[in-house]
């Protein structure tokens, strides 16, 4: 017979969370309103009641034991839940229609937002709830109704719909192609080369179309999210590999100049991610517009 546990208070698993986000009472303090012996305090009482340090105390900071680490993966999790319950809990005193959304951090910020306004004029009455997540994830669990998915087509218990392609291109600002004059596609490999680190082969598949083996295609400058590799780009720091859906403003604008398409070979593209089973009218209307959204400037799959 399992034992009955008791499940600590909100307020201390807050002061938990924050301290092992920001690995310091003092942060989490400023985080919360609290001073910082009242997180320390809190910390203290979870210690107690399930019996394990949870940080290690280094000089003036503290580090999360193996213990700590294992509570706060669990924690965050259950509270990052718990606040999405609420959410949903509020919205649907206030409005009988809600739509969740899960999308690629990046492409939420550049493309799906800046759109958004239009699905909302269609749908005034219909209240959003947009999150970012860059990796699969249990779509029933967390409550999402469409989640938009960039890789292949593999999402364990959801049912995926192509979105369209990620139509990759070689980009580089004004200032640049001052100092770095393109004439033909090999000029490009003689510039500084911007990587993202998740797709570092990108610029190996664009080598591999203007048959220059010499090339040094892996030195340059790497990032880990695609809007900063954009920004580097637009402030001239060296030339991207970048999906066009990401810098439409940019190519507008004249920041960015389109070089040369690329092909990434590794068949990935974007895809709609929905919860088995019949889609609610509002997931329906909204897979409707976003296609719209799509076929206006490319093709869908």
């Amino acid at each position: 017979m399992e034992r009955d546990i008791p499940i600590p208070s909100i307020s201390v698993l807050r002061c938990f969370e924050a301290a092992a986000k920001h690995q310091s009472f003092t942060a989490a303090a400023e985080e919360l309103g609290l001073t910082q012996s009242g997180v320390s305090r809190q910390v203290k009482e979870l210690e107690d009641q399930i019996g394990a340090t949870l940080f290690r105390r280094e000089g003036r900071g503290i580090r999360l034991t193996q213990a700590g680490r294992s509570l706060a993966d669990g924690v965050f999790s259950d509270l990052s839940r718990l606040r999405r319950t609420i959410s949903l809990a509020v919205a649907a005193g206030e409005t009988q229609e809600i739509l969740t959304i899960a999308a690629l951090p990046t492409f939420a910020t550049r493309w799906l937002v800046p759109r958004l306004r239009d699905f909302k004029i269609r749908r005034p009455n219909l209240d959003l709830m947009v999150y970012s997540r860059s990796e699969p994830f249990d779509l029933v669990e967390l409550g999402i109704d469409v989640a938009i998915h960039f890789g292949a087509n593999d999402w364990p218990g959801a049912k995926l719909s192509p979105l369209c392609p990620e139509d990759l291109i070689v980009v580089a600002a004004p200032a640049l192609l001052e100092t770095h004059p393109v004439v033909s596609k090999a000029d490009i490999l003689d510039m500084p080369l911007l990587h993202m680190t998740s797709r570092a082969h990108l610029w190996k598949a664009f080598q591999k179309t203007v048959h220059d083996a010499t090339a040094h295609v892996q030195t340059g400058s790497y990032f880990d999210q695609f809007s900063l590799v954009i920004s580097a780009a637009a402030n001239g720091m060296g030339a991207a590999i970048l999906p066009t859906y990401l810098i439409e403003t940019e190519l507008a604008s004249g920041d960015l100049v389109n070089l040369a398409s690329v092909q990434d070979g590794s068949g990935h593209n974007y895809y709609l991610a929905t919860p088995a089973g019949e889609l609610s009218p509002p997931a329906a209307e909204f897979l409707t517009w976003i296609r719209g959204q799509v076929s206006r400037r490319v093709r869908p799959l």
